[in-house]
């Protein structure tokens, strides 16, 4: 894959969670929403060369209704903007 995000976007893959709750019940698909954490698959040049806030392999939390859905080599992504990151996972 050979993408490379314009302006101050970068692009995501989505962390999936887990299909079991702690007491052992099982979530169907069907029942789980989207998960709105991410690992960073690329960043855009302003992002690298102007505020540097975020870089590749970052897990990052973003807004529930952001950013668009994208498939690449069969995979699906999720290209945000900057401001949609509500933060960092360290």
């Amino acid at each position: 894959m050979n993408f490379k995000p314009l302006g101050k976007r970068i692009l995501v893959e989505r962390i999936e969670e887990d299909t079991k709750t702690s007491s052992g019940i099982i979530i169907p698909d069907n029942a789980k929403e989207k998960p709105l954490v991410g690992k960073v698959v690329a960043v855009s040049h302003k992002i690298e060369d102007e505020c540097k806030c975020v870089s590749v392999g970052e897990s990052v939390v973003f807004g529930k209704y952001k950013g668009d859905e994208i498939k690449l080599d069969g995979k699906e992504f999720i290209v945000l903007d900057i401001e949609d990151v509500l933060g960092i996972i360290k």
